[in-house]
């Protein structure tokens, strides 16, 4: 079993807001302050958390103080990192970029830290990401990105503090519930913007986030919650099957209608795990096993109706779609307006290759439009493993429920290599391919039960 986490995000996700969360569920403060500290940046903050009341319900809140130089008279001023209330706290207007920061400074101040391993990887991956965003939104490199935007000092406490916390708490698999939009307007270093703020907006769109709006009119994500969200969970979507242990609510600064909380669920369940490599000097076929997913997960579908294309150019676009990351790709005829004969082409993919599968689709085909759809879908556990037949290695895809193996395929580019390496019938190589395994899997327990 492995360690398994949940961002329930009701009223929006922001990195103070998951700080508050992870502290609420049992990670130390102290133990992020004192690693926070090997970035060389503490005399920039101050760090503490407090227990909050929203609409009756008791979470943690985690407050980021600010101190900078007051720019007209030189005094040190503190302001808290607040969620939602940019646009309503002027102290914060007035100072709020005092540290600006490119990328490439902040990833030399997280590479210097000495960090857990873990933590160092994924906090890179989140500025990163959260740099793409900003660059795309601004048109420049994501080097030249200024994190004026998002503070830099308190952008680098939320996103490094969180991933601390992740790693603290040994998570395997994060995962995140579809995202609130919210409304109205923020203050920004450019002015007053729509919310979702542009940056949000391009870190949901690359990654095909599911969203909806809750009627409540205030900014609930934050450019530093999204990347987080975007970066290291698995997908958005409903709790995962887990076994709950714990629950952390981390408080929002404001009161809203609902509680103001985003709920952090830790709990136990089977995600992907590596599988050890069996070995027997008796057994013809080593197997090589590596695991794949068991567990429901989001997928984009992309769909078109297409009368006036060719087949061959269809043909080509299949491969030109699993070129591009394409999880499954097929047709079906259709009769479309005026009885004229015509295809839909499905393409099933992960929400991140969405944009370069519907690029293939518009490239190679005649469609003017595609619809696009988020799904969920539950699949078997697999693995693949590796068989050494009497002409060579072919893989197999075996399907399990539990621990019961209920589907064993080859591989069809093996077997057909094979065919024509040897000049045989494609089924009598996976009918051999097929008796190898199966005679290699009962050699394989009797010595194990020896």
């Amino acid at each position: 079993m492995n360690k398994i986490a949940y961002l329930e995000c009701p009223t929006g996700i922001a990195g103070d807001m998951c700080l508050g969360a992870l502290v609420h569920v049992g990670v130390p403060l102290d133990y992020l302050i004192e690693k926070l500290n090997l970035l060389g940046i503490s005399q920039e903050y101050q760090l503490s958390t407090e227990k909050v009341h929203r609409n009756g319900i008791v979470a943690t809140k985690f407050h980021v103080k600010l101190t900078h130089a007051n720019p007209e008279d030189g005094e040190p001023v503190t302001f808290d990192h607040h969620h939602h209330d940019a646009e309503n706290n002027p102290s914060k207007q007035k100072h709020h970029h005092a540290h600006n920061r490119h990328l490439p400074e902040i990833e030399a101040l997280i590479k210097k830290a000495g960090l857990p391993q873990r933590a160092e990887a994924w906090s890179l991956a989140v500025f990163q990401k959260l740099a793409q965003a900003e660059g795309a939104v601004h048109g420049v490199a994501p080097e030249q990105v200024h994190f004026h935007e998002v503070g830099a000092t308190d952008a680098i406490i939320d996103i490094v503090g969180t991933c601390l916390g992740l790693d603290w708490l040994n998570i395997d698999k994060l995962y995140c519930s579809p995202l609130p939009t919210g409304g109205g307007t923020v203050r920004t270093a450019h002015g007053l913007l729509p919310v979702p703020v542009p940056a949000v907006l391009k870190l949901w769109e690359l990654h095909n986030v599911p969203i909806y709006g809750n009627g409540i009119e205030k900014e609930l994500c934050t450019p530093t919650g999204s990347a987080i969200a975007c970066t290291i969970a698995s997908g958005f979507c409903p709790p995962p099957q887990m076994s709950l242990q714990c629950v952390g609510l981390g408080a929002g600064s404001q009161n809203l209608a609902i509680p103001n909380i985003l709920r952090l669920w830790i709990g136990e369940g089977k995600v992907e795990t590596q599988h050890s490599q069996v070995k027997k000097s008796d057994v013809v076929g080593t197997l090589h096993a590596t695991s794949l997913h068991s567990h429901l997960e989001t997928v984009s579908v992309l769909e078109t109706q297409i009368d006036d294309c060719s087949p061959q150019a269809i043909a080509y676009t299949f491969d030109a779609l699993f070129a591009a990351g394409a999880l499954d790709v097929f047709t079906q005829p259709v009769t479309m307006k005026k009885s004229r004969q015509g295809i839909l082409l499905t393409v099933i993919c992960t929400p991140e290759k969405l944009s370069a599968c519907q690029e293939v689709i518009f490239r190679e085909t005649t469609t003017l439009g595609i619809r696009q759809s988020i799904q969920q879908r539950a699949i078997l556990e697999r693995e693949i493993h590796q068989v050494e037949t009497e002409y060579g290695a072919v893989r197999l895809k075996v399907a399990k429920m539990g621990d019961k193996i209920v589907n064993v395929q080859p591989e069809y580019e093996d077997c057909a290599t094979l065919a024509r390496q040897q000049n045989l019938p494609f089924m009598e190589v996976q009918k051999m391919v097929l008796q190898s395994w199966y005679r290699n899997t009962r050699e394989t327990k009797v010595n194990n039960n020896l």
